[in-house]
């Protein structure tokens, strides 16, 4: 009763809190923010410089005094008190054309499978104390299974593939529960990172993060395409220090980042080996889903299915799939008693 009070004079929000990237939801309007989950720190005043995009852009740009921080490591809290104000901030930003200073939100937030009850409690506490009445916690495959309307409510097997920046979680789901499921931080910031050693290696060439990125999403591939593509890698060269440009090829973007690919894909693998085997009947049947920003590189479903001999689909818009799916509980109660993790409140 009181929950649905506070829901016509407030506004629940659901949040897949990234390593990335932080996604906030909201029932009437859909997703309101999707920005960097970065933060920029004046660490003589410790004010708040920018949050999100705009402190993304400071990034190996700053004088001493100013901090540019992720405060999410593998998809967790590495800086509490950072996560909080960022937290703040974003909640704020929503409520802001909301009805009064009472109207708290109730949050749905996501997080990884692999989270421990100290990191459950952590979240909760960030999440209350920017400013949520109530922080209820589900485990992101389980979120993006539900945004993807996969049937988790059923004794049917559903596979959910989850490459994000912090790391790569798959999931075999049924009857509202994770059967068995595996983690790994091979992800899309390691294989940024494939790419900076790859440059340093071969052409003697130091590359920003933001830069391999950038790489990384215009010629970064699994697979070889119709055509080949190539773009300019810019850096300063060790032996002289002045700043140097090569072209790079997308084969030899896909070299630098082949070791962490199959990586991801001896995971999956494992992670169906341990697979009840009624499960892997309905999963070969109906196929897995892929989510996350990883599930972007060109190519990855076609190696994952070749190497599973199981049909691979990418979710529809699958960097946003999560935080839809913890949307889709703000309004179902009954499923979200069924799918939330206990919360730290509730344990001694």
């Amino acid at each position: 009763m009181f929950n649905n009070f506070f829901r016509k004079i407030g506004k629940d929000i659901a949040i897949d809190l990234g390593t990335a990237n932080t996604l906030v939801y909201t029932p009437d309007k859909g997703i309101v923010i999707d920005e960097p989950s970065v933060v920029a720190i004046n660490t003589k005043t410790e004010q708040i410089l920018a949050v999100g995009q705009e402190a993304k852009q400071m990034l190996g740009k700053t004088p001493a005094h100013i901090q540019v921080t992720k405060p999410l490591t593998a998809g967790v809290i590495s800086d509490y008190e950072v996560t909080e104000k960022m937290l703040k901030y974003f909640i704020d930003k929503v409520q802001k054309d909301g009805f009064s200073l009472s109207s708290r939100p109730r949050v749905v937030i996501a997080v990884p499978l692999d989270v421990t009850e100290v990191e459950i409690k952590a979240v909760e506490d960030a999440v209350t104390s920017a400013g949520a009445r109530e922080a209820i916690v589900v485990q992101g495959p389980m979120a993006a299974a539900i945004g993807a309307r996969l049937p988790i409510q059923e004794a049917i097997g559903n596979m959910v593939v989850d490459i994000g920046a912090g790391n790569t979680e798959i999931a075999v789901l049924s009857l509202n529960g994770v059967v068995t499921w595996k983690s790994t931080q091979i992800a899309g910031d390691e294989l940024n990172r494939n790419i900076t050693q790859y440059a340093r290696e071969v052409f003697n060439l130091l590359v920003g993060e933001s830069h391999a990125e950038q790489i990384k999403l215009k010629v970064g591939s699994a697979l070889p395409g119709n055509e080949p593509i190539e773009f300019t890698m810019k850096g300063r060269d060790v032996v002289t220090g002045l700043p140097k440009e090569i072209l790079v090829s997308d084969g030899q973007i896909r070299e630098a980042i082949a070791r962490s690919v199959k990586t991801i894909v001896d995971h999956i693998k494992m992670t169906l080996e341990t697979t009840p085997p009624e499960l892997i009947a309905d999963i070969h049947e109906r196929g897995l889903l892929l989510v996350g920003g990883g599930s972007l590189l060109r190519g990855i479903d076609k190696v994952i299915s070749r190497a599973t001999e199981i049909a691979v689909r990418i979710a529809d818009d699958p960097l946003t799939t999560t935080v839809r799916g913890a949307g889709i509980l703000l309004e179902e109660d009954e499923l979200l008693n069924l799918v939330a993790l206990p919360s730290s409140k509730h344990t001694k």
